[in-house]
């Protein structure tokens, strides 16, 4: 009774948790990156994948309860292409994002950056291929190297000041890349428009405005998302190693830092892709003339993506 209860019923394919709510999208979320999935055996998998094939198909073992189904589909859709059916290499799945890209922020947040370090540890288009054009890349790159330029010739700025600043340099530069991202993978939508459906989940036509309003919620997210990741760890560092503790223990100073980024992205990345609901809505009369003649629905729902 206390599991039926804390847990609901498994639907094939669906997310456990009520995707109309902040807090509903979150814990899908901090599921969907859960890093333990990184370490699921091959053996455990095949159990995953022929747990949820029974269930499709009507043949579940008695006793499989609720939990356990949910527990096996987290496990499947962590590490199986929807598409291909392919397992996707660890460091491009979702559950890898945050251990696999903590050594490229602690490197961009590391003190006394030159402008040959801002080049190296700015994301190259192996680091950001889960996201990654070349495009994005440079537009991050030129806009953290100016930045440093322009820092260290401020020479009214006290050192410690210059250092706070300088440390805060990689948040525009990705989020600005990010950006430019979007709209380098997405602008075709712009123009062909994406998708919105009835409330029975039938297609009622393609509308550009639609994918404006999508395209705008992701690059938002992008844009929150790098925000705690490298403003947050710098001015908590600046604070951290004034302690007399750090100050007699120097070689500590990289362990902590490591630890404040890897807490701080850890908690900022389902807060950021939680934001908006992967299926949006948007009411009819804000579409196209011909969308709204096509439907008798008042407000229709799009795919946001990621």
């Amino acid at each position: 009774m206390a599991e039926s209860a804390a847990c609901p019923a498994f639907q094939l394919g669906r997310p456990r948790y009520e995707q109309g709510s902040f807090l509903g999208r979150l814990r899908h979320f901090i599921d969907v990156i859960d890093p333990s999935t990184l370490f699921v055996s091959e053996k455990r998998l095949k159990e995953c994948v022929k747990l949820l094939d029974d269930y499709k198909h009507g043949e579940l073992p008695p006793g499989v309860s609720d939990l356990q189904l949910w527990e096996a589909q987290k496990i499947k859709q962590a590490i199986i292409h929807p598409d291909t059916g392919e397992k996707i290499f660890m460091p491009f799945r979702m559950s890898g994002y945050v251990p696999f890209g903590t050594p490229i922020v602690i490197g961009l947040l590391l003190p006394n950056q030159t402008v040959v370090s801002t080049i190296i540890w700015q994301p190259t288009p192996t680091s950001e291929f889960l996201q990654g054009y070349v495009g994005a890349v440079t537009s991050a790159v030129s806009i953290a190297v100016g930045l440093n330029v322009l820092i260290q010739k401020a020479n009214r700025l006290s050192p410690a000041t210059r250092m706070i600043i300088q440390r805060l340099v990689p948040f525009p530069a990705v989020a600005s890349a990010n950006i430019c991202n979007v709209g380098l993978m997405r602008h075709s939508e712009l123009s062909e428009g994406i998708d919105v459906l009835d409330d029975n989940g039938n297609v009622v036509g393609s509308s550009k405005i639609a994918a404006r309003h999508a395209i705008t919620e992701t690059a938002f997210t992008r844009v929150v998302l790098p925000m705690p990741i490298f403003v947050l760890p710098p001015i908590i560092m600046s604070y951290l190693e004034r302690l007399r503790f750090l100050q007699s223990n120097r070689r500590l100073l990289l362990p902590v830092h490591s630890l404040v980024c890897l807490v701080t992205f850890g908690l900022s990345l389902p807060v950021a892709i939680s934001l908006f609901p992967q299926m949006s809505q948007i009411e009819v009369s804000c579409l196209e003339p011909e969308i709204a003649m096509a439907t008798d629905c008042k407000v229709l729902t799009y795919n946001k993506g990621l």
